[in-house]
């Protein structure tokens, strides 16, 4: 489910404040200060305070305009390229030879996070989603957790070819 859907979803079916709701979108979930969502929706600063401190309520021309705003931003600018973010050790991202693939007759950019501890692959996979990547490749070790904590598609690398290179390079180390 998107942010957009969301804040709809909590405006009918929950007991949220929409305060709460709207404020952990824009600043969580879309990483935002609220002066730049301002900027983005063309919303007073002034009215998204008033309207996040609980002092008014969004009409409902407003509050369409914050639904509009949150799906613009969750489908990303025009201009803005896609990309897919790759999640790995130095090693293994040494390996990927393209940084962009053709997928549909649409170009895709592939973004390198390099890691080195499990723990770095989930705040990677979280600034991932947050820089605006459509979807994430990264090892079956992390994938699950991964999986559980970003809302775009997870895809886990699966290197059958290079295990099997490794196993045979051990084996030739114990005869």
């Amino acid at each position: 489910m998107t942010v957009a859907d969301d804040i709809v979803t909590a405006i009918f079916m929950q007991d949220k404040e929409l305060t709460d709701i709207v404020a952990k979108a824009i600043k969580q979930r879309l990483g935002m200060s609220i002066g730049e969502f301002s900027e983005k929706s063309g919303i007073p600063a002034s009215t998204l305070y008033k309207i996040l401190s609980g002092e008014r309520d969004p009409n409902l021309r407003t509050l369409r305009r914050i639904i509009t705003t949150v799906r613009e931003i969750e489908r990303g600018s025009p201009q803005k390229k896609k990309f897919i973010a790759v999640i790995g050790a130095r090693g293994v991202l040494d390996g990927i030879e393209k940084d962009e693939i053709n997928f549909n007759n649409e170009i895709i950019v592939i973004k390198e996070y390099a890691v080195t501890t499990i723990e770095e692959a989930i705040i990677a996979a979280i600034q991932a989603e947050r820089d605006g990547a459509s979807a994430l490749v990264c090892a079956p070790i992390v994938s699950p957790t991964v999986e559980k904590i970003v809302t775009i598609p997870v895809a886990t690398i699966r290197p059958t070819s290079s295990v099997t290179r490794a196993v045979e390079l051990a084996a030739k180390k114990i005869h």
